[in-house]
């Protein structure tokens, strides 16, 4: 009996580790829970919801992308305390997260290489929740965690930007901080998703785990995927050396595009949506005393002029100004025909 036991004991760790891999979702046939102990869901629809428990992130392309945060602001939601309960928060309206609030990020630098793709950047994240004395705190999210369950616990990410094609992701590494985030994917058919996107170094930090551009702007580029983190030729660091090694240089970026800015339009105040339309002036329709249709545009009202303020302009009615005018005409034509009848008469008067 007890044999059996310790022959079942590495299968089951073997399982365990695995697990991650042992299912594929799509966006389309996630459940609603992909790991016991789950706080929040996976499947988060597309409604706007600035208290979603959306645990479903995407990383898709420069203005398109997720980040990890707490669910509740607080002085106990620093990361290392709410790994397993974060939320996803996204750039772009659809996912059925949280959407991060245009501004609070000023900078977002998005880095494709063979192995990995990877975006980093600055802002304001305690618009995320995340506690403004939560630096250098400890705290990672990734899909394994300490239980194999997750940070957080059934956190999942997809992504079509290896290749096009909506896909799970099945190695990503997640940093946090007040000021500054950092991202990884690691491609599933590359050659080490698991090393580019290694999951140990969670005291580390995000220049340490992911040299690259950390500076206000918003730009794409191309690099070499470089060594994975903690690799430095044939030795491998551990977390809790006697000495730490330098970071990585940052892969030197090519072909970089940029933009100026990156948002979804929406104005959030706490739990607050306003949407693009409620908040942008409008074009009301007015109904003029004629019947037709004229523009209200915004600003103007009683003190407008023209067919542009709040009031019906004049118009021509039997009772106008018109009437006058229509009189005088009548008066003439009524003189002119009294003066041929008089000349008519003194005419037979003189033949006569």
């Amino acid at each position: 009996m007890f044999s059996a036991l310790f022959l079942a004991l590495p299968l089951l760790g073997t399982a365990k580790a695995d697990r991650i891999y042992s299912a594929t979702y799509l966006p389309s046939n996630i459940p609603d829970h992909t790991e016991e102990g789950q706080s929040g869901t996976n499947q988060c629809g597309t409604a706007l919801n600035q208290s979603s428990q959306c645990q479903t992130a995407y990383m898709n392309s420069l203005d398109d992308w997720c980040l990890w945060a707490p669910p509740q602001p607080g002085a106990h939601s620093s990361i290392g305390e709410t790994e397993r309960i974060e939320v996803a928060w996204c750039t772009k309206n659809g996912t059925g997260a949280r959407l991060i609030p245009d501004g609070a990020i000023t900078g977002a630098h998005w880095l494709i290489t063979p192995d990995y793709i990877q975006v980093t950047g600055t802002g304001n994240l305690t618009l995320l929740n995340v506690p403004e004395h939560d630096i250098g705190g400890g705290g990672e999210l990734d899909p394994h965690g300490a239980d194999g369950n997750g940070n957080p616990v059934g956190g999942i990410v997809f992504s079509k930007a290896f290749g096009g094609q909506i896909e799970e992701i099945f190695e990503w590494t997640n940093f946090m901080g007040p000021g500054e985030f950092c991202f990884r994917i690691c491609d599933p058919k590359g050659k080490n998703p698991a090393g580019f996107c290694q999951h140990v170094y969670d005291e580390m930090g995000c220049d340490w785990n992911m040299p690259g551009n950390y500076a206000p702007g918003f730009d794409s580029c191309h690099a070499d995927s470089g060594e994975p983190m903690g690799v430095y030729g044939g030795s491998t660091f551990h977390q809790g050396d006697a000495a730490t090694p330098a970071p990585h240089a940052a892969p030197k970026p090519t072909s970089c595009s940029t933009v100026s800015s990156i948002g979804n339009g929406f104005i959030i105040q706490g739990t607050n949506i306003i949407t693009p339309s409620a908040s942008a002036p409008t074009s009301t329709p007015v109904t003029s005393a004629g019947g037709s249709a004229v523009t209200s545009k915004p600003g103007s009202g009683s003190g407008g002029s023209g067919s542009n303020s709040g009031s019906p302009g004049p118009t021509s009615s039997p009772n106008s100004a018109a009437g006058p005018a229509s009189l005088q005409s009548w008066e003439r034509t009524v003189t002119s025909v009294g003066l041929a009848i008089v000349f008519s008469l003194i005419g037979a008067a003189v033949v006569l």
